[in-house]
């Protein structure tokens, strides 16, 4: 955009189109000097054309209301249409007749009164700064358009010295009017009318300096105009033909020149693509052109400075041009001729090391770099924005190897200049740079510490007027080491944490900051393994603002030093705080795990339990807290008694608040229920193959209460696991028992009834018992329903329910999962002990018997054995008074053992039958009971023909009863003699 634009001597002055928005001084047509405007005398009489006089009265009375409208009102919109309308008619009379020039010099009056008008609604707007409702500028404009119109109907008047010339500058300055108002299409307008006025004339013949600017004014402001509208051709164009204008005056070529330095500084704000630079310098480059031209033509020392400055200024947007594109070794040279212009006066504008150090550092030459940012130390009148601009570049392309050398400029500034709060925050900011790895941030952090504690920085962030900066110093520093503390660079975080402490102010008001700094240093030295050091900064912490906060770095202190009992005394100290949460105790629960002190997490989280019974919201569910602290207890050993204790307590939780309630819904609260039975499961399990039985009852007795639970729903496997875990109560509490030997109390006794109640209704439920069929043998296994029959058996023999009892094992022996092997235990148990049940017992060891015996490959020492328990119980309970009953299990025997093989009846069995069948004759034969001893004897005789081994026996036997036969026979004989003698 060009400087200046100067009017003639005939009009007001314009100031440069670059600043048209800017305050200017009006002036009145009547203040400058103007040429009397008097008719010819032969033109002096009453004008002819009534018409014309009519309209130009009426133009004059709108003209008059203009003059004298108040300024501090708005003008009436229809003045300026009422104008233009009268002139509309007027014009429909052209063309005015040669003779009539009077009516000519009264249009050029009208003209000139309405354009004086025009200036002074400007003037007092501008004067009294009258609001924009008040003061129109869009009317105004329209008038000075009117007055320009009005001015051209009678451009050809004679007695006027060039009247083309000052018609087509109303036309120029109203075209600048509709520029500053962004009209750019009512502003063309006005200039293409100024142009084609000025074509008719020969500008050889014009003289006049003012009337030549004029000239090149208007095809510079034609030509911006079609910048504006984007018609960068015909702007370029308008451009070099205004090169025909230039008159050989050195102030037109720097006027054009200016103009070609402004199109090229637009395009390169508007730059996207290399293109756009070419263009820029190339209009650039025109504009040098120029500017040599004009110092060739030169004459006065203030024009030769003038067009060097400008060509300097040029040449230094030609050097940015090349620097943004790359152009590094270009640049140089632009450098050094703007510093060898002239010699020892040559250009030293501040902008030239910048520009000189970045061209180096892209050439990669990085010594000349660093001369010329340490040139800029000594160059005072390099501002604080330039040199920071190259610091900043120079750390940006020299990265960490330039650190050194950007700190001793730095430094050097420091002591030449006085140097701002804000430029120090920003070099620090620069130093500290983005994240390059652990070991570019120690050494970036070395050197911001350097920096930020030299008491000469320190010093620019003393005073309140320096607030906002030294927040932000603390901030830079702040985030620095909180980036290492990420990179768990401890020591160097520290260093950081410690600097920024430098700019924080020792009062009131940032008491609770400092606060906060000491905290983040005891963290760090935490991190560092140095207790002693991170206990001094949390105590200094706490003397600024006590908190929880404090209170839980102790707490991390105690746990490093394995000192569970500080630790456990601060989580009581947390409590009392009135900033407490129970997040904290989550949290120390959290890290007293990971430092493996497993009481300290289980103190944190047992008093995180006492807070679920207030009701008040918790951050997390009362479950989770439990399964977590039974999860802790069960890592370390012998710690089953305390792990029951919080498996009840979140049995009985369950139980107040509902099995959804603590458990949650769905999925979540069905894996819940399931993790707590699990759990108590194992660890039942887990104290019963340990033998601890009396813990083991009251694992799997909780067991099944969680498998009891009802969760959206039950599941057939929590049946089972409901029933098997009540049945193993019991048999844990009869083996508790067995261990002690000391019998269970009555209330225990009736607590296992129950619960066996509880499993057989289960049972039931599950077709078990006496309807159990084939598909549910699979489900359920047969020895949990064999262990129930066992322990309900024991339980009402100790109640004395011989009936119950009895009903229990014939209904267990018709079932699928009834075996021989599960009759047998019951049969030996009910024959055994203080409570013998003899019906039970006898019944259970037929039945199995039975089973053996219709087996496919029957197992013969099992049936020995029930054969011969059966005898025994035979003998104690019928043998005084039904010997057959007994005389009977001996001839099963004897039939069983027909035709086995040899051995496949156990031998020591046989032989005991054998023995004893023998044996049982001794006493009816003492006694003269032959038949009953024959019985016995025979029966002996037969079992011992079939065992092996018994053959020496056998013949014994057989010469016995032989003998006792003849005996018997010859005291028969003797006993009918004697009868018969008689």
């Amino acid at each position: 955009m060009h400087d200046s634009i100067h009017s003639d001597t005939f009009t007001e002055k314009f100031t440069p189109l670059s600043n048209f928005r800017a305050r200017r001084r009006k002036m009145r047509i009547a203040e400058i000097s103007t040429p009397e405007l008097r008719p010819p005398a032969h033109d002096r009489q009453s004008p002819s054309h009534h018409q014309d006089n009519h309209l130009l009265s009426q133009i004059e009375c709108k003209i008059k209301q203009t003059e004298t409208h108040p300024p501090d009102t708005p003008l009436p919109d229809s003045l300026p249409s009422d104008l233009r309308q009268l002139l509309t008619h007027l014009t429909q009379l052209l063309p005015f007749p040669t003779t009539n020039n009077s009516l000519k010099l009264h249009l050029w009056k009208l003209s000139y009164r309405l354009w004086n008008a025009c200036v002074d609604l400007s003037n007092a707007a501008a004067a009294f700064r009258s609001p924009s409702s008040n003061f129109s500028p869009q009317n105004v404009a329209e008038l000075r358009h009117v007055a320009a119109d009005m001015l051209s109907l009678a451009v050809d008047v004679v007695g006027v010295p060039s009247p083309v010339i000052k018609s087509a500058s109303f036309y120029y300055k109203t075209g600048l009017v509709w520029h500053d108002l962004k009209n750019f299409d009512l502003a063309s307008t006005c200039f293409e009318r100024a142009t084609d006025l000025i074509s008719k004339l020969d500008i050889r013949k014009i003289s006049d300096a003012g009337e030549r600017k004029l000239l090149l004014d208007l095809n510079i402001a034609r030509s911006l105009t079609a910048w504006e509208i984007s018609d960068k051709n015909l702007a370029i164009t308008l451009l070099n033909r205004s090169k025909t204008l230039l008159f050989g005056s050195p102030v037109h070529f720097k006027a054009l020149a200016n103009q070609f330095l402004a199109f090229a500084k637009t395009a390169l704000s508007r730059t996207e693509n290399n293109g756009s630079f070419n263009e820029a310098l190339k209009l650039m480059n025109e504009a040098l052109e120029l500017c040599e031209k004009g110092l060739s033509i030169s004459r006065t020392r203030e024009e030769t400075v003038e067009i060097k400055e400008l060509k300097s200024k040029i040449l230094r947007f030609i050097s940015a041009v090349h620097l943004q594109n790359g152009e590094f070794e270009s640049v140089i040279k632009c450098v050094k001729v703007l510093r060898e212009n002239g010699g020892e006066s040559g250009d030293h504008h501040a902008s030239l090391p910048v520009l000189a150090m970045k061209a180096w550092l892209g050439l990669g030459r990085y010594s000349e770099a660093e001369k010329e940012l340490k040139g800029m130390v000594v160059n005072k009148g390099i501002p604080e924005g330039v040199w920071l601009s190259a610091v900043e570049a120079y750390f940006q392309a020299a990265g960490n190897a330039g650190l050194e050398t950007a700190k001793g400029i730095f430094l050097g500034l420091l002591g030449r200049c006085h140097v701002s709060a804000r430029a120090a925050v920003r070099v620090v900011h620069r130093v500290v740079g983005d994240d390059s790895g652990i070991e570019g941030s120690r050494i970036r952090a070395k050197m911001v510490s350097e920096l930020a504690s030299d008491e000469r920085v320190v010093a620019l962030f003393a005073g309140e007027a320096v607030a906002k900066e030294r927040t932000a110093m603390h901030a830079v520093l702040w985030n620095c080491g909180s980036g290492n503390f990420r990179l768990k660079d401890y020591e160097t975080s520290a260093e950081m944490f410690e600097k920024s402490m430098l700019y924080v102010p020792h009062d009131i008001e940032n008491r609770v900051l400092r606060a906060k700094g000491y905290r983040v240093l005891s963290l760090c030295y935490l991190g560092l393994a140095q207790l002693d050091r991170a206990q001094e900064y949390v105590i200094e912490a706490e003397k600024l603002d006590p908190n929880i906060v404090c209170a839980f770095l102790k707490f991390k202190i105690c746990l490093q030093k394995n000192d569970n009992c500080g630790a456990i005394n601060q989580i009581e100290t947390m409590i009392t705080c009135m900033c407490f949460t129970p997040d904290f105790l989550s949290l120390s629960a959290h890290e007293a795990v990971a430092s493996r002190a497993l009481p300290v997490a289980v103190a944190a989280l047992s008093k995180l339990l006492n807070f679920y019974t207030s009701g008040k919201p918790m951050p997390t569910a009362e479950v989770v807290v439990l399964r977590t602290l039974v999860t802790v207890l069960s890592q370390d050993l012998g710690k089953e008694p305390e792990v029951l204790k919080f498996l009840k307590q979140a049995y009985d939780r369950a139980s107040k608040l509902g099995a959804d309630c603590f458990f949650g819904k769905g999925e979540v609260g069905r894996r819940e229920q399931n993790w707590f039975g699990v759990t108590a499961w194992n660890f039942g399990t887990k104290c019963g193959k340990e033998k601890h039985y009396d813990l083991c009852a009251e694992f799997l007795r909780l067991a099944s209460g969680f498998y009891s639970f009802v969760v959206d729903g039950q599941l057939e496997e929590n049946h089972i696991m409901t029933c098997r875990s009540l049945i193993l109560t019991v048999s844990a509490m009869i083996a508790s028992e067995n261990q002690r030997m000391i019998p269970l109390p009555d209330a225990e006794v009736k607590c296992a009834v129950e619960l066996l109640e509880r499993a057989g209704k289960i049972l039931n439920s599950l077709s078990v018992g006496s309807q159990l069929n084939d598909d549910k043998v699979n489900t359920i296994e047969s020895d949990l329903f064999f262990m129930y029959v066992l322990n309900a058996y024991d339980m009402h023999g100790r109640l004395n329910n011989l009936e119950s009892q009895q009903r229990l094992v014939k209904s267990f022996a018709g079932t699928k999962a009834c075996s021989p092997q599960y009759l047998l235990q019951i049969g030996l148990n009910a024959s055994q002990g203080p409570r013998f049940n003899v019906e039970v017992a006898t019944f259970a060891l037929s039945e199995c018997l039975s089973g053996f015996l219709s087996s496919a490959c029957p197992d013969y020492q099992n049936v020995a054995l029930v054969v011969r328990r059966l005898i025994a119980i035979a003998s104690m309970h019928k043998g005084d008074t039904d010997d057959d009953a007994v005389l009977s299990m001996y001839k099963q025997a004897y039939r069983i053992m027909v035709g086995l093989k040899e051995g496949e009846y156990p031998t020591e069995e046989g032989k005991w039958l054998a023995m004893t069948a023998w044996n049982r004759a001794a006493l009816p034969v003492r006694m003269g009971q032959i038949d009953v001893a024959k019985k016995w004897m025979n029966a002996g005789l037969e079992l011992a023909r079939k065992v092996v081994g018994m053959e020496t026996y056998q013949a014994c036997m057989e010469d016995y009863v032989a003998g006792f036969e003849k005996k018997f026979d010859m005291q028969i004989a003797g006993e009918s003699r004697r009868q018969l003698g008689q």
